[in-house]
């Protein structure tokens, strides 16, 4: 943890220190005086597995569960063996319960296994990583895009409305969600969004009426930046010490920012919410009624709230726009059955076209009788 706690992102953070704790859990020497679970498991993820914490004042309890946890595990080179390497690789897959862990985070945790060990081997404790020698076939990943999650425009639209009459935070959410929507942003994308990143069209003085009017809609485009992310990680994982762990866009360097266009309905809606609600702290496009940033239980709650008011039992009980984040992958669909290049799609989405191509592949292959006419309609004059 200390090794790679400075370059890690507060979430990547917290997913080795659960996995860690996760892995300990298999690695005691006898269960006789062990602290309750649940308090072990908190003094080991949010103090043991956790470098800039491990020193802070804690309670009695948490200073008494991490000593017996110290004394009570077994000697590193204990996962030399086979079947330690084993059972710890078992316990990482599995949720609490028991029951197997989601394809993913099996896979993610195996990895942050095998990272550990072979830190251990380099300082040389270990002669070689044990995982090798432990055959385990990993969980198949599906990586396609579950169509049945993706909500229709008009379903977007019943929801944002519902979301919009509840007060005193749903009218200004009706902008948020609609960013979500009409942009592919990312939840931790526009919740970071000021107004210095977003560009649009000068209004203009008409003469006539007395009042500035905005360009006709059809010319109304816009365009965000978006220069930096700020996902919800706990003040526990973040430098600051704040909630939220600004950071670059995915997959992007320092300092690389991604243009998405705004289209006409956006910009008005835009101009609305400013005129409305003005700007947030920090220039801040999106904040709640305090006065602060945007929080992510506003936003959550929210929308469940609306998809309940707004959808069938029968399609509650469905994957369909089961969370915000479901809005970018509606958008980013409906920008490929519209046609648009795939490696625009990517820019537009800060996606790379092989993860873009992977994860959508059937919303550009369901319109294959479309494209057979586009193809055929070139060899004109032939």
């Amino acid at each position: 943890m200390d090794e790679h706690w400075r370059d890690a992102s507060g979430n990547h953070r917290k997913d080795r220190a659960r996995i860690l704790t996760d892995a300990t859990e298999a690695l005691w020497t006898t269960d006789k005086g062990k602290p309750d679970r649940d308090l072990m498991r908190t003094a080991l993820q949010r103090w043991s597995y956790n470098t800039a914490h491990r020193g802070d004042e804690c309670t009695v309890d948490i200073e008494n569960a991490i000593a017996w946890a110290d004394k009570h595990t077994v000697v590193l080179t204990a996962l030399a063996e086979p079947s330690v390497v084993r059972a710890v690789l078992k316990r990482i897959t599995e949720k609490k319960d028991g029951t197997p862990a989601a394809a993913s985070s099996a896979v993610k945790a195996k990895r942050v296994l095998s990272h550990t060990l072979d830190y251990a081997v380099e300082c040389g404790y270990l002669t070689a990583n044990p995982l090798s020698a432990v055959k385990w076939k990993a969980p198949k990943v599906s990586r396609e895009l579950d169509r049945t999650s993706v909500p229709s425009p008009k379903q977007v639209r019943a929801l944002i409305d519902s979301v919009t009459r509840h007060k005193p935070s749903g009218p200004r959410l009706n902008a948020f969600f609609s960013t979500l929507y009409l942009t592919a942003l990312r939840p931790e994308e526009a919740v970071n969004l000021t107004w210095g990143d977003v560009h649009l069209k000068p209004c203009s003085w008409d003469h006539e009426t007395q009042q500035w009017c905005p360009p006709e809609a059809e010319h109304d485009w816009g365009e965000i930046v978006v220069r930096e992310v700020a996902p919800d990680v706990g003040k526990r994982w973040t430098d600051s010490g704040e909630l939220r762990d600004r950071r670059q866009p995915k997959g992007r360097a320092v300092g690389e920012q991604r243009h998405v266009p705004c289209p006409p309905k956006l910009t008005r809606v835009l101009r609305r919410h400013r005129e409305e609600f003005g700007e947030g702290p920090g220039g801040l496009v999106f904040f709640g009624v305090q006065g602060r940033q945007l929080a992510t239980c506003v936003y959550q709650d929210a929308w469940a709230r609306a998809r309940r008011q707004v959808l069938s039992k029968a399609q509650q009980a469905t994957p369909l726009a089961e969370a915000p984040y479901d809005l970018r992958r509606a958008c980013v669909s409906l920008w490929l059955e519209q046609g648009i290049v795939p490696a625009q799609v990517a820019a537009w989405a800060g996606h790379s076209q092989e993860v873009l191509l992977r994860v959508y592949a059937k919303c550009i292959s369901g319109n294959e009788e479309r494209d057979r006419r586009r193809a055929a309609s070139g060899f004109k004059g032939f």
